[in-house]
């Protein structure tokens, strides 16, 4: 039983960030129920960030519908949703008509552009939201385009982990004034929380505006990523002197010969070397190179790999189970641990079971 035991959600069908939160909360232990459109064969419930809940397909347009939404809101703690901003009101399924029913509600709701603002009703998706605030221009080489980090940044970073925070801190809240609220998770103010640090680095001038010339992306010769002789890749993070002196060591270089790890003006001489060593290896005798040594070197993996490595193994961080490859649950917990609803046990509730759970009254399950 996970640290959430005996919450109960009601999870309205998105995609994206508010379904992972909806994951992250059910492998945390609590019992969710998603509302999905009846006609959407296309959105298998087979998706991994649909597993762990129960399903109940409802038409919200119809006033069945909206009657069995509005008695499994009166039932739960939180409510999820991520439809563009009014849509929720239009169906009257809005706060105030779910707060009327249950005052303890904690309403989360995901967009990417906020309940409100100039934007707020424009459509986009994950590297729209980064664009705005910085975000997206500072995933970049020196003098190249930027790259999307794929949804990461946006949907995940900044839209599904401020979504579980807002959530979570709501209903701690709630236990002292017994009230629900509104949470309103924007992608755009997530993301843009995430690059705190480098908007401080920027505003004291230790962080250039300009990409690929900073410290800690791919500037730095000793941050970035490397080119094994197989064509495979090595990540090198050796920022800490001590670090950094075990990383010449494995490459065999006299750190007497070389510019200073922190003169930029050698940077460009430090990448020379390190590119030329680097791709005289294979990808895995680098890493047997580096093996047990504080170098902060470590073989980038293919998703195939992954699962394989001894130390993501032996956590469980990503289990590859009958074909299927999926994430274990996070964060750890000393005695409610969760547990991963994408494995096939936990993959799919019964309706029956979980709405006899949450006590909706028989008559109720039946309509």
């Amino acid at each position: 039983m996970g640290p959430l035991d005996g919450i109960r959600v009601v999870e309205f069908a998105g995609i994206g960030p508010g379904p992972m939160a909806a994951m992250l909360l059910a492998d945390l232990g609590a019992s969710v129920i998603r509302l999905d459109r009846p006609n959407t064969a296309a959105f298998p419930h087979r998706s991994q960030v649909h597993h762990g809940r129960a399903v109940l397909p409802v038409d919200l347009k119809s006033e069945q519908g909206k009657a069995a939404a509005l008695r499994l809101v009166e039932a739960a703690d939180v409510l999820i949703e991520g439809l563009r901003p009014g849509v929720m009101e239009r169906l009257g399924l809005g706060p105030e008509a779910c707060f009327e029913r249950n005052p303890g509600l904690v309403y989360g709701r995901m967009t990417g552009w906020g309940q409100e603002g100039p934007l707020a009703q424009r459509a986009g998706h994950d590297m729209n939201y980064i664009s705005l605030n910085g975000a997206l221009h500072s995933f970049a080489r020196q003098g190249e385009r930027p790259v999307p980090p794929i949804n990461m940044m946006g949907d995940f970073g900044g839209g599904t982990m401020f979504l579980i925070t807002g959530v979570l801190a709501a209903l701690v809240e709630r236990g002292r004034s017994g009230r629900g609220q509104v949470v309103d998770a924007a992608m755009v103010d997530g993301s843009a929380f995430l690059m705190s640090m480098v908007y401080e680095g920027f505003s004291m001038g230790g962080w250039s505006d300009e990409p690929g010339t900073n410290l800690l992306d791919t500037g730095s010769p000793w941050y970035d990523v490397y080119t094994c002789a197989d064509g495979r890749y090595v990540s090198v993070g050796a920022i800490e002197p001590q670090f950094y002196a075990e990383l010449l060591k494995g490459l065999g270089l006299d750190g007497a010969d070389l510019p200073d790890q922190w003169d930029r003006t050698g940077w460009p001489v430090l990448r020379e070397r390190f590119t030329e060593i680097f791709a005289t290896r294979t990808r895995d005798e680098w890493a047997e190179i580096f093996e047990g040594v504080d170098a902060c070197v470590m073989p980038v993996l293919s998703l195939t790999e992954a699962p394989k490595h001894p130390h993501v193994k032996a956590r469980g961080s990503v289990t590859l189970e009958d074909g299927t490859t999926y994430s274990g649950p996070a964060p750890r917990f000393s005695r409610t641990p969760g547990v991963a609803t994408r494995a096939p046990k936990f993959a799919q509730p019964e309706l029956s079971d979980v709405l006899a759970a949450w006590e909706v009254p028989p008559a109720d399950v039946g309509a």
